[in-house]
């Protein structure tokens, strides 16, 4: 989910596609959001490793608060198509957000959480790499949507501004 909506944002913003990086786990691009410079990447890592991808990116682009990294990834905690905007926390589980931990050595980052509901009677991990069902493409292709204009209210707006936006979505829905 998180590459699909770090695509969008490339699209949405004048980027062809993001390219590999010399010396870099991942693909890059830069683009302006709301008059702000903004790195968008893609680990080309596997999932569980991402901050081996992450954490060089960081200091590449001298980011020093980590309150400047978003990371948006699959939830299962929040039903399929559910959008939550969240600053530090837990990590619930997810491998990705522990290597993104171990590696800048905060939770303290920025999240946007896209739902894909918990699986019934399979483990996690399969129900993360298995096709969604039809019905849950849809919601899920709304997220996509929903979770890049979420990033772009972060950059142009706040983090205090997006969470007020999307997670009252969540308690409607």
């Amino acid at each position: 989910m998180g590459a699909d909506v770090v695509c969008e944002l490339a699209r949405r913003h004048g980027a062809d596609a993001l390219k590999p990086m010399r010396g870099q786990r991942a693909r890059v691009e830069e683009v302006r959001i709301g008059g702000r410079r903004v790195a968008l990447a893609v680990p080309t890592t596997y999932m569980n490793e991402s901050g081996n991808a992450l954490g060089p990116l960081v200091r590449r682009f001298g980011i020093e608060d980590p309150a400047a990294v978003v990371v948006v990834h699959d939830e299962l905690d929040l039903p399929p198509g559910g959008l939550q905007v969240k600053s530090g926390g837990g990590l619930a589980g997810h491998n990705g957000l522990r290597s993104i931990e171990a590696h800048l050595h905060t939770n303290a980052f920025l999240r946007v959480r896209v739902g894909i509901g918990k699986p019934r009677g399979a483990p996690g991990a399969d129900h993360v790499l298995n096709r969604p069902s039809r019905s849950d493409r849809a919601l899920l292709d709304a997220a996509i949507e929903r979770a890049a204009d979420a990033v772009e209210v972060i950059v142009t707006e706040g983090p205090s501004a997006a969470m007020n936006r999307f997670n009252a979505k969540v308690s409607e829905d």
